[in-house]
């Protein structure tokens, strides 16, 4: 949904009327989380009368629940502009602002309410807890050296870790990981019991031993007579990827599998996973392949509970060893030099390659654009050409910029993930753009079917599988974020 829309001129009492009844209306559906269509009542609110910051202030909100975040940014913008004393409007620029990585510009927004209302004490707190995180990231930044003099897989040392008497989990064999080994770990999961420690600095290491040998961009040869299966995101939805297993069966080498990013933040199960899907890369690492995704990145693992996870299972030194992992994870993966599968999607111009993806230097966190940030974030539109992102990372691409891009590069059509769709999937772009998302009831919020698509070889005609939530333990999405990200959302 668009945020461009709203009038100028004089407003007549009617449309003042009409667009308060309007608002109202959203608000009922903002309280049921259906927030997509308490936008679509905003917006009309705002044709109605755009001269109320109320009305963009509460679509800034909505766009905030939804990620939208390049939307949200822009409409508590135009709050501000219509009415300077609205604090509500400067709190929501400000968590447009977190969510973008962009934390200084949050903290001017903070520290100008606390200016003008100094005996607000919500503006204070908020405004500390900001500062907090700034300092922290400076701090960290200080004390770091050289990204290329640290290698913490090179640092850590396994023979001092210690397997205790009483650790009745599961093993590697001579420090490989084995089916019986993955096995033994999903059903160890399931009891909501914990990897040793040592298995998992072991699996980490491997892991990105292998990943470093990667291309950017990783060629997939599947057989004219074999199946191949694609998944979205999973976001810590641990036990409902243990249902696509149930399913459409264990990844193995008859059975082969490409997760297409985002594995790990909002849902509070990221650890189990990601440790389950790395296990899986390690065992058959030429029929198992893992995508990045714009959640496989420090600034959202800091936000949406990854970190905060890993350091709460294990330490937060593990959690900086995931992030040098994840920098090593592949862009993109191309099938039978047919099909092009990317977390995101396409680029805010033409004439890209799939030569230039698999030139891309992959070993840092994300940059603001280019080719690397686009895979990751950008979004497909049903109009023609390109728009502003309405994240505020990336680009929306149109039909016409998917048909020429693969026609560039002698494509039939691309896959991508990062939206919740109502089926778990949509087929846009005359066929030629498939999302695929694979968190059904995401954040046990959305009502969404997950999906995964199945495909074969000879023909590589896409087919969808949908499925509904598994129960899961009594542990919220969320559980592990940074609280303050909680708070700026509500």
């Amino acid at each position: 949904m668009s945020n461009n829309a709203e009038i100028t001129g004089p407003v007549s009492q009617e449309d003042i009327e009409a667009a308060e009844k309007l608002k109202n209306e959203a608000n009922e559906f903002f309280k049921k989380q259906n927030y997509n269509s308490a936008i679509e009542l905003y917006t009309k609110a705002i044709e109605k009368n755009s001269k109320n910051a109320v009305f963009f202030a509460n679509r800034s909100i909505a766009n905030l629940r939804l990620e939208n975040f390049g939307y949200a940014l822009s409409d508590a913008s135009k709050a501000i502009e219509l009415d300077r004393a609205y604090t509500k409007a400067y709190y929501r620029r400000a968590a447009a602002h977190m969510f973008l990585g962009k934390y200084k510009l949050a903290l001017k927004d903070f520290e100008y309410v606390t200016k003008v209302r100094p005996n607000d004490q919500d503006a204070k707190v908020k405004f500390n807890e900001c500062n907090k995180i700034v300092k922290k990231i400076a701090f960290e930044k200080a004390i770091s050296v050289d990204k290329k003099e640290v290698n913490l897989a090179d640092s850590i040392n396994l023979d001092v870790m210690t397997i205790e008497d009483e650790y009745e989990g599961p093993s590697l064999e001579d420090g490989k990981v084995t089916l019986k080994f993955v096995t033994e770990l999903m059903e160890h999961y399931k009891q909501q019991k914990k990897l040793h420690k040592k298995y998992a600095y072991k699996i980490l290491i491997d892991v990105k031993a292998y990943l470093q040998k990667q291309c950017s961009l990783v060629d997939i040869k599947v057989p004219d007579d074999e199946k191949f299966t694609v998944c979205g995101d999973i976001h810590g939805q641990f036990y409902d990827l243990m249902n696509i297993f149930q399913l459409n069966g264990l990844p193995s080498e008859k059975n082969p599998y490409l997760f297409n990013g985002d594995f790990v933040d909002r849902g509070s199960f990221s650890v189990e996973c990601i440790f389950t899907l790395f296990s899986f890369k390690l065992l058959f690492p030429n029929h198992f392949f893992m995508s990045r995704g714009n959640h496989e990145t420090l600034d959202m693992n800091r936000a949406y509970g990854f970190r905060g996870e890993v350091t709460s299972k294990y330490t937060a030194h593990m959690a900086d060893l995931f992030t040098e992992v994840y920098n090593w994870l592949p862009l993109a993966h191309c099938i039978n030099n047919k099909v092009l599968v990317m977390h995101g999607g396409l680029f805010s111009k033409d004439d890209v390659t799939l030569d230039d993806i698999r030139k891309v230097n992959r070993n840092t966190q994300p940059p603001e654009d280019g080719i690397m940030c686009e895979l990751l974030w950008s979004d497909p539109q049903p109009m023609l050409g390109r728009s502003p992102s309405k994240r505020g990372v990336g680009c929306q691409f149109g039909p016409d910029v998917t048909e020429r891009f693969l026609q560039h590069n002698g494509l039939e059509y691309v896959i991508r993930s990062h939206e919740v769709k109502n089926d778990g999937y949509e087929v846009a772009h005359d066929g030629k753009c498939i999302t695929v998302f694979s968190a059904p009831n995401y954040c046990d919020t959305m009502g969404n079917l997950g999906a995964f698509i199945t495909m074969t070889g000879k023909d590589l005609t896409p087919k969808f599988t949908s499925y509904e939530a598994v129960p899961h333990p009594d542990v919220k999405p969320m559980a592990y974020a940074n609280s303050f990200f909680n708070f700026l959302c509500q």
